[in-house]
């Protein structure tokens, strides 16, 4: 007798299972009833459980960029799981692929970066940058920088230190207090910061930064942690002059510069690591997400030579760990993405398929009346909604434009999130053109059903 297979379940049946056993990021039970539960994935296409096909806008959480169901990520995941699958990275101990994984790293990242320290993923290398600088300071006979300056609208995580970090303020409210020591800087958005006459819009941001030093104490600050582009703040790019003076100021007063390149790094805006657009070199850069393409969870920070000489010379250790630092998998699948970051040449990739989606959604778009800003960076680009076109000005919150695109983009076939009434886009960079093309229609055909 043929065996009767019992059909899938249904997204109602997986959704009550849901419900009844997990806590979400991001928790809020009733922004859950209608979630998509998600069955496969295929390049830049997603799949939910009743069959519906998807485009992943944002490429999982803006880290799947070599698309979904790459085999080739899945058998270095086997092959490395079926050799060691887990070996300590404490020191006293290290693996092959760890190794070879720090050798590539500094092989390709700004020059003067060549040590690096692995983590689980992103909010854990902000912590590890935090603690590195401090660390720093204080081996360096300077035990009272310890401040760290970022900039609104910021995303560095959501641990407690990270969370501190971080300048979009929903996160903070059921979590106060903050870590002291945190401060926060206005972002250099081309579009809504007002500079002084006669100053460019960069400068006159970055010396937002020279002011909160000197107020706070040049002596009491450790590090200025900043995305190249802001992602989850809305796809902020700054003007070109911005953070060569930001290195600048960084100089003259001892702080350390960290770039936070979780969302940028390997090839995102165009070029391997963000700051090269504007020849600027970092003490501490950050990165996770795209360096395993969100195959298995993964991060680190990479510390300028200097650093890595003052942990050298301590004489004392660095009393900082994680168990899953280093871990062989993760490294063998991030050597196998930097295969296909360069293999595929990812930087050339989003720089040429950033240009086509920001022409056509500005093509699809810059007439109507409520788009306010259209602009990008490579394969990160935003379309920002507003009220009144001349004045910029944005529409009330508790209209809630933003989250009705989103719902209209969603129940059209396109995945993605908003900040407030900008809806963000970083789709896998092995999107195609005619996915490209379908997007901006969606996105389009969604704003005009909400504001026409």
């Amino acid at each position: 007798m043929a065996q009767v297979h019992p059909p899938p379940p249904t997204s109602a049946d997986l959704l009550a299972r849901d419900a009844a056993h997990l806590i979400h990021p991001l928790h809020d039970g009733s922004a859950h009833r209608n979630a998509r539960v998600w069955v496969r994935g295929a390049g830049a296409l997603l799949t939910d459980a009743e069959g519906r096909e998807y485009i992943d806008g944002l490429a999982g959480l803006w880290n799947v960029t070599a698309g979904h169901g790459r085999s080739e990520l899945a058998d270095a995941m086997r092959e490395q799981a079926s050799t060691l699958a887990y070996a300590s990275g404490y020191t006293g101990n290290s693996n092959p692929r760890a190794i070879e994984l720090a050798e590539r790293l500094g092989a390709i990242c700004y020059r003067s970066i060549n040590r690096f320290f692995f983590t689980s993923g992103g909010g854990e290398a902000t912590e590890s940058s935090i603690k590195m600088a401090r660390a720093v300071w204080k081996l360096r006979g300077r035990p009272d920088k310890t401040k760290v300056i970022s900039r609104i609208n910021a995303y560095h995580g959501v641990t407690l230190a990270a969370m501190s970090a971080t300048g979009l303020s929903a996160y903070w409210p059921l979590f106060e207090p903050r870590v002291p020591g945190f401060l926060h800087i206005p972002c250099p958005d081309p579009y809504r910061y007002e500079a002084p006459p006669g100053r460019s819009q960069g400068v006159a941001a970055a010396d937002e930064l020279e002011r909160a030093i000197l107020e706070a104490g040049p002596e009491t600050v450790a590090m200025f942690i900043a995305e190249p582009v802001q992602g989850a703040g809305g796809v902020i790019v700054p003007p070109d002059d911005y953070f060569p003076r930001i290195r600048e100021i960084c100089n003259r007063y001892d702080v350390l510069l960290v770039a936070d390149e979780v969302i940028t790094g390997f090839g995102r805006t165009g070029r391997l690591f963000a700051l090269d657009h504007w020849g600027v070199e970092p003490d501490i850069v950050q990165f996770a997400k795209a360096i395993t393409s969100g195959y298995f969870p993964f991060g680190g920070i990479g510390v300028s030579d200097a650093i890595a000489a003052t942990l050298d010379e301590a004489g004392r250790p660095w009393m900082h760990a994680y168990t899953y630092s280093a871990h062989p998998v993760g490294c063998a699948v991030a050597l196998r993405t930097l295969d296909i970051v360069e293999d595929e040449h990812f930087p050339e990739q989003a720089s040429a398929k950033g240009e086509e989606l920001l022409g056509r959604l500005r093509s699809a778009l810059a007439d109507h009346p409520h788009a306010g800003d259209i602009r990008g960076k490579g394969l990160m680009c935003a379309v920002e909604l507003v009220q009144d076109r001349a004045s910029k000005r944005p529409f009330p919150a508790e209209r809630g434009v933003g989250a009705a695109v989103l719902r209209e983009t969603l129940d059209r076939g396109l995945v993605s999130r908003v900040k407030g009434d900008t809806y963000v886009l970083a789709p896998p960079i092995v999107i195609t053109s005619e996915q490209i093309e379908r997007l901006v229609a969606t996105l389009a055909d969604a704003v005009r059903a909400v504001l026409d």
